[in-house]
């Protein structure tokens, strides 16, 4: 196992990351301020005017501040980040890996051995050692946690919509602050005007625009908080008292169950917490920390305490208190300012929900969709038309027919909260499991965070009726669809292990069809890691002629965010030597781009050439270990890891995994002149021409399912294959050198 050292970046870069931080990280949290205090005094909290509730309100919100983001993300959850990386995604790898609770098909022994696929820790304790065997005696519970996190994975989508919407008209609706008498149409279609050229914009990429980022966020906060110094001083000094908690505890009691329902605003100003740590790739932890800690944390503090005591003495205005609070000197560049601060931190949960789409494809629980990368210097910056236009139709669906920032807001609170609990439990967890901490810490920070988090979807979920039914009904849709797709593709998969032939047994047959071997170079693609798929007895069988190369690749995906690109292929060999019939599996991470480039035929024949090169002296090293087990495998299979820019290999493959076969009585030792033959007619065979050989399968529910599964495979999931982006088009195959053959198969 490599071991990957990094050096201490310095206080300048750490410095400078923190800045940047700002612009991607924080601007959908620091916008918060624009509809808290508008939402919470909806409907019939609003009948309280005194200063009993709104200091009640501040003190929530500076508790729900100082417990959620600034205890619970800065200072636990940063720290669980997988190989720097972070988000639901992060913590449910970890955990996969030290629980082996990933569902992942095609996965190996061989994985465990990769650089980023770390799991050494302490030692076991009774509590990770008991979680263990529970997931491992009851999959379906492994399945359970499955969905759990693309439950907040869909909520976290559903922020891709509602965070726009809320964000941009809840700015653009301060214009009614001064033009009394413009009609709400106007605010309405200005929104969606805005939000239409921000999502045009998409294609360009964040890089172009990034680098005024930071600035806006910067002079943002920095307004809001210098206006709230000046309210706090000009209105109501003793605002402060209101950080105490028994504030919260009065306000309970004086506002009932009305200020019970309101908490679903109040969780507002917590939005983007989340994005803290899903961002964690781009940034560092240190960084992160002191971005939050010593700036945006006191600025939207400030902020709130200085509308609560513009708010104790303007009652009246607690529907528009933010602009209403700006000071009538500074009230256009501020409304500018904020504007901007809108769209930014609309970018950042777009760009997001891009990324998180991508990873959803790479762990077959999405389909297939066109992925362009928008930097050719920052990796992971990436665009998708498809999820764009349909966001940007979703946010003006929801700006036109709401219309109304508080009705969002509901819907808002909810997908907040529940994204937020989501990483609570996953966090529990992974105390347990990955740091193997006792049980009294993990249960502490579950009671501890989770209670308060449930206390806020209690009240979300009051608001249901209210406009909380958006954020439910598009996870609902997502969900559905994932569910569909990773069931319909694992269901393939299963399909592909039970009916794999042995190509020794096509080629014995060969007299029997007429088979031939033509020159060139076939790549087989298919999803299995050991034997051989349908796919190639059904084309050899119908059509008994085939290449003089057979190279028979899987592309799957391991529960690490990166794999190295000296990692990624694994090369074995089907057969004996003289079949010349070989293996690749090319291997990436959750948050690895799957893009094939357009070396990648030579690519691939170089580290073939290189596996043929070193195979005999790795095989004389790990021989005698492996032919001791008992086994009647037909195929030999070995995957190596090959680098052609080093003079040996790494076996990879405990011998659990490696298929061996008896050794052929006519099997030849293998010397250097023959090594030569075999090297010069793989490049014979690349010279004669490369065809890609891709399976076409048709899934069909049996007669006997019930009409659900009927309904989910052969017309949702039909729909979903027949739309989406196929291995041809992702691997940017030309037309003239691909080979399709069909199968149909039954679930």
């Amino acid at each position: 196992m490599y071991v990957i050292h990094q050096k201490r970046p310095s206080r300048r870069a750490v410095l400078t990351l923190a800045y940047q931080s700002l612009g991607i990280v924080y601007g959908d949290l620091s916008t918060s301020p624009l509809y808290v205090y508008k939402t919470t005094f909806s409907g019939k909290l609003s009948l309280h005017e005194n200063d009993e509730e709104v200091f009640g309100v501040l003190s929530f919100i500076f508790w729900t501040l100082t417990l959620i983001p600034l205890f619970k993300y800065i200072y636990f959850v940063l720290s669980a980040d997988d190989n720097g990386e972070g988000g639901t995604f992060a913590l449910y790898s970890l955990l996969c890996r030290h629980a082996r609770l990933c569902i992942l098909p095609n996965q190996q022994a061989s994985d465990e051995e990769l650089s980023a696929y770390d799991v050494e820790g302490t030692s076991e304790t009774w509590p990770s050692s008991m979680l263990k065997d529970f997931f491992t005696q009851h999959p379906r519970f492994r399945n359970g946690l499955l969905v759990v996190v693309l439950l907040g994975t869909c909520m976290t989508i559903g922020d891709g919509v509602l965070t726009p919407t809320i964000s941009v008209l809840s700015a653009v609706s301060g214009i009614s602050v001064k033009a009394t008498n413009l009609h709400e149409n106007y605010i309405v279609a200005i929104s969606c005007a805005i939000l239409v050229v921000l999502f045009s914009l998409q294609h360009h990429g964040t890089h172009r625009v990034g680098f005024i980022f930071a600035p806006i966020v910067t002079a943002w906060l920095l307004c809001i908080s210098g206006i709230g110094v000046y309210n706090i001083i000009r209105w109501n000094p003793s605002v402060f008292h209101a950080l105490s908690p028994v504030y919260m505890f009065r306000f309970l009691k004086s506002t009932g169950f009305e200020g019970w329902m309101s908490l679903g605003g109040v969780v507002l100003c917590i939005t983007g917490s989340e994005t803290m740590f899903g961002n964690l790739g781009h940034f560092s932890p240190l960084s992160i920390k002191i971005a939050f800690t010593f700036l945006v944390y006191p600025c939207l503090i400030l902020a709130y305490m200085g509308e609560a005591a513009f708010l104790s003495k303007h009652h009246e205005d607690i529907q528009r208190s933010f602009y209403k609070a700006i000071p009538e000197a500074v009230f256009w560049p501020v409304f500018i300012v904020a504007t901007l601060a809108a769209v930014v931190g609309s970018q950042a949960v777009i760009s997001a929900t891009f990324s998180l789409i991508s990873q959803c494809c790479a762990l077959s629980c999405f389909p297939h969709v066109k992925v362009i990368h928008t930097s050719s210097k920052i990796y992971g910056q990436i665009y998708i038309p498809e999820v764009n236009w349909i966001l940007m139709c979703l946010c003006l669906a929801v700006t036109i027919g709401l219309r109304d920032t508080n009705m969002i807001g509901h819907a808002y609170g909810l997908a907040v909260t529940i994204v937020i609990f989501v990483t609570t439990c996953l966090m529990s967890l992974v105390i347990l499991i990955v740091w193997k901490q006792k049980l009294i810490m993990a249960l502490t920070f579950l009671v501890l965070f989770g209670s308060v988090e449930l206390l806020y979807i209690s009240a979300s979920f009051i608001k249901i009726p209210e406009g909380g039914w958006i954020p439910l009904v598009l996870s609902m849709i997502i969900m559905t669809v994932m569910y569909i797709w990773n069931y319909g593709t694992l269901r393939k998969h299963e399909h592909d292990l039970e009916n794999k032939v042995s190509v020794h047994r096509i080629l014995e047959l060969g007299p029997t069809l007429g088979m031939v071997r033509v020159p060139g170079i076939g790549l087989i693609y298919a999803d299995l890691v050991t034997g051989v798929p349908a796919i190639f007895g059904h084309f050899a069988t119908n059509l008994p002629a085939f290449h003089q190369v057979l190279v028979f690749i899987c592309v799957k995906s391991v529960p690490v965010p990166y794999v190295s690109e000296e990692e990624r292929f694994l090369i074995g060999r089907i057969g004996p030597k003289e079949f010349r019939i070989f293996r690749c599996i090319v291997r990436y991470g959750y948050k690895d781009l799957q893009q094939e480039n357009n070396d990648f035929e030579n690519v691939l024949v170089s580290k073939i050439m290189a596996f043929v090169e070193m195979e005999e002296q790795i095989l004389a090293q790990n021989w005698h270990s492996c032919t001791n087990q008992d086994t009647d495998a037909e195929l030999v299979d070995f995957p190596f890891l090959v680098r052609t820019n080093q003079p040996h290999a790494k076996h990879l493959s405990s011998c659990s995994d490696i298929q061996v076969m008896k050794p052929y009585e006519n099997h030849q030792q293998i010397n250097g002149p023959l090594i030569r033959d075999e090297t010069l007619e793989i490049l014979r065979a690349k010279e004669s021409g490369v065809v890609y050989i891709l399976g076409h399968s048709y899934a069909k529910a049996k007669k006997s399912s019930s009409l659900i599964k009927k309904i989910a495979i052969d017309i949702v999931f039909a729909f979903l294959s027949k739309n989406c982006r196929g291995p041809d088009v992702i691997l940017s195959v030309p037309n003239s050198l691909l080979l399709e053959v069909g199968m149909v198969y039954y679930v």
